[in-house]
């Protein structure tokens, strides 16, 4: 029943079972960039690698596998689902309008073309009458590659950065780099408050989602019985319960915060001093090594 609580995605889950959780927020949030920015306009090698590199810090990282498992596995096969169909789906026409001359024109010419097709299933005959063929060329291959490894990458790379790290620390971050920007007036401190009460606002909305999978299971609902239409308005109800909830949780903590008078914490008090840990400092140092390196490698060879 209560299976969402047991994927916690984009919440912090304390521990210190992890080398992860003692790199500094900084050093994350140049990681998570690199592999958000990275992908743009690369080739497909470095987007399978990126992958593999996740692949390998998730298992590496020493987290309870309670926490990265479930979410890993959904997002592997809803990514393979999506770049799978972004391959079978068509992408141009243009590689098969090409003019090619007669072969015969010259005797004892051979003429050598670059093939597209990578797969080709089919055609079947299906008893008078006929299914495909189900052709995947390069382009429409290429396409599922990017699909699929942005897809993961963007969404894995994001949430183990929010389950090692604290929202404090990470909004802390995030004003640490663009603290140059006070100097032209831009509030960050209340912008940055608000991200804070954004990221605390997660749980309450899987909360409430989690409250109304309780309720449709309770009542036992059998979805055959009430037809299609029936169905259809039941979840449109539920939809509007859900969206009815968030706004009343959010009126609530918007009544909290005019109680204390519209103030809101400072970095300062997010995070007032920097406590530099000589046992975990080759670890931030090791971080920055291999952040110079993958950035160098996708110089040398991202590029598409």
């Amino acid at each position: 029943m209560d299976w969402l609580k047991k994927i916690p995605i984009g919440q912090y889950v304390s521990g210190k079972s992890s080398w992860l959780r003692v790199i500094d927020p900084r050093i994350k949030l140049s990681w998570i960039l690199l592999f958000l920015l990275t992908p743009i306009l690369a080739n497909s090698v470095w987007r399978i690698s990126t992958v593999f590199v996740l692949l390998l810090i998730t298992f590496l990282s020493f987290l309870p596998q309670r926490i990265w498992w479930r979410s890993l596995v959904f997002l592997l096969v809803f990514s393979l689902i999506i770049g799978s169909l972004s391959m079978v789906l068509p992408t141009s026409e243009a590689s098969f309008d090409l003019t090619i001359r007669a072969p015969d024109e010259i005797p004892g010419t051979i003429v050598l073309t670059r093939s597209w097709e990578v797969f080709r299933l089919g055609p079947f005959d299906l008893g008078g009458g006929a299914l495909g063929p189900l052709i995947v060329d390069r382009r429409s291959a290429e396409l599922g590659i990017k699909t699929s490894t942005l897809i993961f990458t963007v969404i894995h790379s994001v949430n183990l950065m929010l389950i090692t790290t604290p929202p404090e620390d990470l909004v802390w971050a995030i004003r640490w780099f663009f603290s140059p920007l006070t100097l032209l007036g831009f509030p960050l401190e209340k912008l940055s408050f608000q991200l804070l009460l954004a990221l605390r606002f997660l749980p309450l909305v899987q909360e409430e989602l989690q409250n109304l999978f309780r309720s449709i299971g309770v009542r036992a609902i059998d979805f055959r019985k009430l037809g299609l239409k029936s169905s259809l308005g039941l979840f449109v109800s539920l939809a509007e319960r859900l969206l009815s909830n968030i706004l009343l949780r959010a009126e609530q903590g918007a009544d909290s915060l005019m109680s204390r008078e519209g103030l809101w914490l400072s970095s300062k008090q997010l995070r007032s001093c920097i406590v530099v840990n000589s046992k975990y400092l080759w670890i931030n140092i090791s971080s920055i090594f291999w952040l110079l390196i993958a950035i160098s490698l996708r110089c040398m060879y991202g590029t598409s």
